[in-house]
């Protein structure tokens, strides 16, 4: 990770560790460095927060300084970028968002023509420039200066894509929708409804303030009461700009990322679908996933925490299947990133072909129990290599021997360290990460 970009871009609270000046000089160094051999196009889409437009402004006014055209998809979802940059021809794509923080935080996701994350030598160049360390770039002048463009074309030409990706019409099936106050306000129910589901939505009302706020797939509690209140098929909650979807059965139990790997791994391997039999996954994946795929004959990889990293392995290997227990789901067929929405109709998929519920479809997977702590600090870096931290940590790892595990690393994106334990019951996780937060909070004093 660099000095600002971290596993999922430039990310902080708005105007404090993320301003208006950094978004100017992004858009400054990207619109110079993709236009030295001809004009650059950028499609930038944004989601729900109050800081986003201001973001947007900044961002468009360095990267038309610079000589590029911009195109404005408007409020819309990461994963759409994605899709609109590798089929129309953009140089790269913009995503302003902060996914699942609160609303006073936001983030610049840049995204490279293939429609991936962007390579980390640029990021590394963008943060000499923000820096001072490269010399101030030419200001496009006369006819080279670039415009702006209204393209919400492109973010219809993206639902269209999603709804020609269904197997089956939904006609007869009650599903619920938490759209987080999000980027999926505009763009999920028109696709459900278009299918033929009766649609039933919540958190689709957002005023800039409220993304996020006790709703979406941080905040499934309230989807799954949702579910069994309306005695619905089932329920997806997508986070702040919709690349990760948490799922809901019909009886309003949380299906998380882990088990959506597992109902759809297990659905592609029986219909030929699952390229090289694997699945990958990063090291937060559940220890009952991985017994579960051994059952069923399904290879597996791991890899850090962060989609970026799953993306990679998967393009690198021909996997066709990966993504993270927060629900980042990959199907590298029809996208390379997290896409909330399209997760949610491969579900659908798998359901309706095999005539099941879901729950009926990850009835033989068995979770282990597991906690995760966030414990902040003001230094990540200093509390994770302390040496009272390494000892309790090989400790329980020791304790743990085989029948469980502790994950302690720092967050890509924010100042945490994420403290997790899978045991055989939730007494011994309490008690293990307890052992480990108290020595963080020492550490700390």
């Amino acid at each position: 990770m660099g000095k600002y970009f971290g596993t999922d871009g430039f990310r902080g609270e708005a105007n404090v560790t993320l301003t208006v000046e950094h978004a100017f000089k992004v858009g400054r160094f990207l619109g110079w460095y993709y236009s030295k051999e001809h004009k650059a196009r950028v499609v930038i889409g944004k989601d729900t927060r109050r800081s986003s437009y201001m973001f947007e402004y900044a961002l468009v006014a360095g990267l038309t300084a610079s000589g590029a055209d911009v195109y404005l998809l408007h409020v819309t979802t990461t994963p759409s970028v994605s899709y609109v940059v590798r089929t129309d021809g953009f140089d790269l794509g913009i995503m302003i968002s902060a996914s699942h923080n609160p609303y006073y935080d936001n983030g610049i996701k840049v995204i490279n023509a293939e429609g991936k994350k962007l390579e980390a030598d640029v990021e590394e160049q963008i943060e000499l420039y923000i820096d001072g360390k490269i010399e101030e770039l030419p200001l496009a002048k006369r006819e080279n200066i670039g415009r702006t463009v209204d393209y919400a074309l492109g973010r219809n030409r993206y639902i269209g894509y999603l709804i020609s990706i269904a197997t089956r019409s939904f006609k007869d099936k009650k599903i619920g929708i938490d759209c987080s106050n999000g980027s999926a306000s505009s763009i999920a129910k028109n696709v459900f409804d278009a299918l033929g589901a009766k649609t039933f939505v919540i958190a689709n009302e957002p005023d800039g303030l409220n993304i996020n706020n006790h709703c979406g797939s941080t905040h499934i509690e309230n989807l799954c009461q949702f579910v069994k209140d309306n005695k619905l098929d089932a329920g997806f909650a997508y986070d702040g700009d919709a690349d990760r979807c948490i799922a809901v059965d019909e009886n309003g139990n949380i299906v998380d990322g882990d088990t959506i790997l597992y109902v759809c791994g297990v659905y592609m391997k029986e219909h030929g679908q699952l390229s090289n039999n694997t699945i990958v996954t990063t090291v937060m994946s559940n220890i009952g996933l991985y017994k579960a795929l051994d059952e069923k004959g399904i290879g597996y990889e791991k890899t850090a925490v962060g989609d970026k990293y799953v993306c990679e392995n998967m393009m690198a290997n021909g996997h066709c299947l990966g993504g993270e227990q927060s629900g980042h789901i990959i199907f590298s067929k029809h996208a390379m990133t997290g896409d909330g929405i399209l997760t949610s109709l491969k579900i659908m998929e798998a359901m309706l072909e095999s005539k099941s519920t879901l729950s009926e479809l990850y009835r033989e997977l068995k979770i282990y129990p597991q906690l995760l702590v966030n414990v902040r600090v003001s230094d990540k870096e200093q509390v994770i290599n302390n040496e009272k931290l390494i000892a309790v940590a090989k400790k329980v790892e020791e304790e743990l021997a085989g029948d469980g595990r502790l994950l302690l690393r720092p967050s890509g994106t924010e100042p945490l360290i994420r403290v997790m334990v899978e045991a055989g019951s939730d007494e011994l996780c309490k008690k293990y990460v307890d052992e480990v937060v108290d020595v963080i909070n020492e550490i700390c004093e």
